[in-house]
């Protein structure tokens, strides 16, 4: 009965024994199994983290490729912007000298027209002083004709001196007539071509205004 008794209590230390040990394994069990799970948390937190850190990586590539871009569209722009105010400076220059050259061309047109008129007025007042001249000269010839015809016929043609005299100053009177007629022609000539002068400058003035407006 003793070897009995004390083979139950060995029995019963010994379930106790691997009770402990199985209530040990288990709690050891539970012990992995949390911190295997925490494990796996973490690690599906650094892969979400990796994942953000990816998506991150990617959306400053692209925000990186969008700057690039736009500094290339900058440069561009800058480009041509220096290249139109390039040319705007030589339009700027070419407009300037155009003014210029339409100041100039305004001087010497108005000097041109002043002339023209002054030489105008003149030869108008000579044309008719010429002319009044004229009249008086026909006036003198038709009076030393009436007096001829009338010598004439009360004294004779050949042996009057006063006939000789009055034939004379007919000659005289004629020969002073045509050279007036002659400057008289002369003057209405050259009138004409000022005339035609003046018409060719004011035409080539307008084509140079048509092509400045081109």
């Amino acid at each position: 009965m003793a070897l009995s008794s004390t083979f139950e209590e060995r029995l019963y230390q010994m379930e106790e024994t691997r009770n402990q040990r199985l209530s040990l394994l288990q709690a050891e069990k539970e012990l992995q199994q949390n911190k295997s799970q925490a494990l796996a948390s973490k690690l599906s937190g650094i892969r979400y983290i990796e994942q953000r850190c990816f998506k991150l990586d990617h959306k400053i590539a692209s925000q990186q490729f969008i700057i690039s871009s736009l500094k290339s569209q900058l440069d561009r722009l800058d480009s041509i912007y220096l290249n139109q105010i390039q040319q705007f400076r030589l339009l700027k220059s070419e407009v300037e000298n155009l003014e210029g050259l339409d100041k100039e061309k305004d001087k010497y047109y108005a000097l041109k027209a002043c002339e023209i008129d002054d030489f105008r007025a003149r030869a108008e007042i000579f044309a008719t002083e010429s002319q009044m001249r004229v009249d008086e000269l026909r006036k003198c010839v038709n009076e030393l004709q009436s007096s001829f015809i009338q010598l004439q016929h009360s004294a004779g043609y050949s042996n009057n001196p006063d006939l000789a005299a009055a034939e004379m100053r007919k000659s005289e009177l004629q020969a002073t007539k045509a050279s007036l007629d002659r400057k008289l022609a002369s003057n209405y000539n050259t009138r004409a071509q000022l005339q035609k002068q003046l018409k060719s400058l004011l035409l080539s003035q307008k084509r140079m205004e048509e092509n400045l407006e081109r």
